[in-house]
């Protein structure tokens, strides 16, 4: 049941990414990360949870953390593209592709995307750890604010020099936080696989005695 759910969940996941990303072009796959992800979040916790037993919960953990980390892969490879942008002509032109391929919201976008997504460990602490929710919210936080320096208001007015003068600072350090997240969430997983390989070991070799 649990094996049957998962392959359905994968196609459902894979489906939503492929029709935003036709609809939406470049704005459509990071919107359609960032609901899958959280869908199977929600599948999970519904269908999983009723039937889950001691034996499969650091596996569910696993696949819950792996599909948590797909968006922000993508936002991470987007985010050193624009990084490079500012100092080679080939990542600019591939960022200035990306930003006329989501009509100029992309970071507005990632910034919404990355909010969702830092709220839900702060839902679901047993899932991801909220250390890393709060990271993710930042990171959003910070890209939405990016996403509206073009506006006119007086809002905006008061932060806008900021990320003109320091927009490499900036992105560095996010580039920096989302690795973080990133690498901290894959450890995090191996280390639970090492311990339940390890389990399993001590608990076969009674049995070859």
């Amino acid at each position: 049941m649990s094996k049957t759910l998962d392959i359905l969940m994968a196609g459902v996941i894979s489906g939503i990414v492929a029709y935003t990303t036709s609809q939406l072009g470049v704005t459509g796959t990071i919107i359609g990360a960032v609901m899958g992800s959280m869908l199977y979040q929600l599948i999970t916790h519904f269908f999983h949870e009723p039937i889950k037993n001691a034996n499969t919960l650091n596996t569910q953990r696993v696949e819950r953390s792996i599909v948590y980390v797909f968006p922000l892969i993508i936002i991470l490879a987007i985010e050193i593209i624009y990084l490079l942008s500012s100092f080679y002509l080939g990542p600019r032109e591939i960022f200035q592709s990306i930003q006329t391929a989501t009509d100029w919201n992309l970071f507005r976008t990632i910034g919404v995307g990355l909010i969702i997504m830092g709220i839900y460990p702060l839902l679901e602490p047993d899932r991801i750890p909220p250390i890393y929710g709060l990271a993710v919210l930042g990171v959003g936080v910070v890209k939405l604010m990016a996403g509206f320096v073009d506006y006119n208001s007086p809002i905006v007015a008061l932060y806008s020099p900021i990320f003109h003068q320091f927009s490499e600072l900036i992105s560095i350090v996010l580039v920096a936080v989302l690795l973080y997240v990133i690498v901290s969430i894959i450890q995090d997983s191996v280390t639970i696989i090492r311990k339940e390989d390890q389990s399993k070991n001590e608990e076969n070799e009674p049995n070859k005695e």
